[in-house]
C-alpha cells in the first residue's frame, strides 16, 4: 500500500485496518474482510482500504466479493495506482487488459526500489541479468564490443554491470525515478533517464531531448517485458532505437504454447515464443538465439523464461 494512502483520515477506521491486517497474517481473511468492511463504512473513500479489502475477500475464496471491491477501487481511482484493473482480469470479471495501467507500474517500483535488489538476488535466486549477457557475449557471429547499449527498464541497473566491458556508452531507461536513483548509485551508467515503454517510441522517452532514433547497437531488456502485456509497443521502440545489425536482446516469462499473452495470478504476463517471433518477424529481427530457463522463483516455485538474442536486418 503506498505510504501516501496508508491512513483513511480517520482514526478508529485506521486502527480497525490495522487489527483487520492482524487477523489476516494470523490466517483468518474472512474474519480480517469483515473488520476491513466495518472500517470502509467509517471511510467510504478510502480506496486503498478497497482494495486491501478486495484482497482478504480474494484470500477468503470470495470472487463476486473481491470483484467488487476492486471495481470500487476503480471508481475511485481512475489513474489504478493499485493495479484493480489487474486483479479483476485474474477472476475474470474483465477483459485482460493490453498493458497495465502505467502509474500502477510506476508505484509497484518506487515502493520496491529500497528492497528490489535484496529481495530478487538473494530471496528469488533472480539470475536474468547474468545469463542474458552470457547469452551475447557467448553467441558466435554477435559481436563482441558495441559502441552504445540501451538498457530499456533498467531497473537498479543489475544488468549494467555484466555488460558496462563491453560498451563505450551505456545508457538506462526505467519508469520509476527510485530505481533510476539506485541504478544511478552505481556508476555504471553514461545517461539514465524516465521512459514508458507502454508508450509509442515518439511519446516514450527514449527519443527526443537531444536523444537520436537508430543510434544503438545493442539494446536490452532484462525482466521488464513481463509488465508490459502487449509488446508492440516496446518492439517499435527497440526498431526506433536499432542501428543495421544491432542486437536487442530480452527475457519473457514463458507462455508455453499457443500464439499469445497470459496474464498470471502474479498479476506478471507471460509470452509465448511464437508471439514473440511473430514481433521479432514484424520489426526485422531476427532470432540468433533462444534459451530457456529458469530466471527467478515466486512462492517458492521455479519461475521459467525465454531468453532471446536477435538481430536487426541490415
Amino acid at each position: 500500500m503506498p505510504r501516501a494512502q496508508l491512513s483513511s483520515g480517520d482514526v478508529t477506521a485506521d486502527r480497525r485496518a490495522d487489527y483487520a491486517k492482524m487477523l489476516d497474517e494470523g490466517g483468518d481473511p474472512s474474519a480480517a474482510a469483515e473488520l476491513m468492511e466495518q472500517a470502509l463504512e467509517l471511510a467510504p473513500s478510502w480506496a486503498a482500504g478497497w482494495h486491501q479489502l478486495g484482497t482478504y475477500r480474494e484470500k477468503a475464496k470470495d470472487a463476486a466479493g473481491a470483484a467488487a471491491a476492486f471495481e470500487r477501487v476503480l471508481a475511485l481511482d481512475p489513474d489504478d495506482i493499485f493495479g484493480a484493473r489487474l486483479k479483476l482480469a485474474v477472476l475474470g470479471a474483465t477483459e485482460m487488459p493490453d498493458v497495465p495501467p502505467s502509474r500502477y507500474v510506476e508505484r509497484l517500483f518506487d515502493d520496491y526500489a529500497d528492497r528490489f535488489e535484496k529481495s530478487l538476488v538473494e530471496k528469488l535466486d533472480y539470475t536474468v541479468p547474468r545469463k542474458l549477457a552470457a547469452l551475447i557475449s557467448e553467441a558466435p557471429a554477435i559481436p563482441r564490443h558495441f559502441r552504445l547499449a540501451i538498457d530499456l527498464g533498467c531497473g537498479t541497473g543489475l544488468l549494467g554491470p555484466e555488460i558496462r566491458a563491453g560498451v563505450d556508452r551505456l545508457e538506462g531507461f526505467d519508469l520509476s525515478q527510485n530505481m533510476l536513483a539506485k541504478a544511478d548509485a552505481k556508476g555504471v551508467y553514461d545517461h539514465l533517464a524516465q521512459a514508458d515503454l507502454s508508450l509509442p517510441p515518439a511519446s516514450s522517452g527514449v527519443t527526443g531531448d537531444g536523444l537520436a532514433a537508430h543510434r544503438a547497437d545493442l539494446i536490452t531488456a532484462a525482466d521488464v517485458l513481463m509488465y508490459l502485456g502487449n509488446l508492440e509497443s516496446v518492439f517499435a521502440i527497440a526498431d526506433e532505437l536499432a542501428l543495421p545489425e544491432a542486437v536487442f536482446a530480452f527475457s519473457v516469462e514463458d507462455g508455453g504454447e499457443g500464439d499469445g499473452v497470459q496474464l498470471r495470478d502474479s498479476l506478471r504476463y507471460a509470452h509465448s515464443e511464437t508471439y514473440v517471433r511473430t514481433l521479432c518477424d514484424r520489426h526485422g529481427f531476427d532470432v540468433v538465439e533462444l534459451a530457456r530457463t529458469t530466471i527467478r522463483k515466486d512462492g517458492g516455485k521455479p519461475i521459467s523464461g525465454i531468453l532471446f538474442l536477435t538481430q536487426k536486418s541490415s
